[in-house]
């Protein structure tokens, strides 16, 4: 599987998982065309194909129903071996005193809401639209030799959005609650406070005492040091050694020349004797 798509797939599981909370391990619903299928292109062994789709850790429970076993029987011989293959995978129950067709099987298992948090398999296109206006619920389809997960439709991004948006902001029964939780916290605070005066509470202070409802400790950060005092003492200025040999000489005394001896060579010495 190429890096890009992976990629894709993953973002979407993410989505799933985060905004419906799917968990490990996966549960997958698979009716007869897509168990057709994976015989047809040879994706075997069908759960690890699956988990590698889902780049899950646990290999996902892979499930059908009696109707959807039913609806391969019938179609004879040509999905013999897909009836057998679909035999091997677990039947969930599903509601049905008379067998009824595949897609009206997984529907009613899904319902509104996919409270089994089903990943559903199919090849059938009319199904996958309808699924597509049902919130969480993630479709897997195959396209040649290769298993794909379809993006999560506008419809469900919308839903996902207004849902958390619902749990962020809070009911008008629970306005009033805490409405009501503040005024009872003033009216104590009223009774036992003293004929002094007394410093009125802000209605945030009195909806946490309420809620029981405690801060945050603020984390101090470390403000920036100025430099070492002592390292910022000015220095002493030094006397120049001039100055101080001549305030220990005498006053008056001039300071004595040095004299440098040289050293003559032979050549000096005979021309010396020469001039002479």
């Amino acid at each position: 599987m190429r890096v890009k798509k992976r990629s894709k797939h993953r973002k979407a599981v993410k989505f799933y998982a985060t905004c419906f909370g799917f968990r490990e391990p996966y549960k997958v619903l698979i009716d007869g065309t897509f168990v057709h299928h994976l015989l047809t292109q040879r994706l075997l062994p069908a759960d690890e194909a699956l988990r590698d789709l889902l780049s899950a850790s646990r290999t996902p429970a892979l499930f059908t129903s009696k109707c959807i076993l039913a609806e391969l029987r019938r179609l004879g011989k040509s999905h013999a071996e897909s009836f057998d293959a679909a035999q091997l995978l677990t039947t969930t129950k599903c509601e049905h005193d008379k067998v009824v067709g595949a897609v009206n099987c997984v529907q009613s298992l899904i319902g509104d809401k996919n409270p089994e948090h089903f990943f559903v398999a199919t090849q059938d296109p009319g199904l996958r639209e309808n699924l597509r206006e049902i919130p969480g619920v993630p479709v897997i389809y195959g396209l040649k030799n290769s298993l794909c997960i379809e993006r999560p439709s506008m419809q469900q991004r919308k839903f996902a959005q207004l849902d958390e948006e619902k749990r962020l902001n809070m009911d008008i029964s629970e306005y009033k609650k805490l409405l009501k939780a503040a005024s009872e916290g003033k009216t104590i605070a009223s009774e036992n406070g003293s004929g002094e005066e007394q410093h009125e509470m802000p209605i945030s202070s009195l909806v946490k005492n309420a809620l029981h409802v405690t801060d945050k400790t603020k984390f101090k950060r470390n403000k920036a040091k100025g430099p070492n005092p002592l390292s910022c003492k000015k220095k002493k200025p030094k006397l120049p050694t001039a100055i101080q040999k001549q305030a220990g000489t005498a006053d008056g005394e001039a300071k004595r020349k040095r004299v440098r001896k040289r050293k003559r060579g032979q050549k000096d010495n005979k021309q010396l004797e020469a001039a002479n």
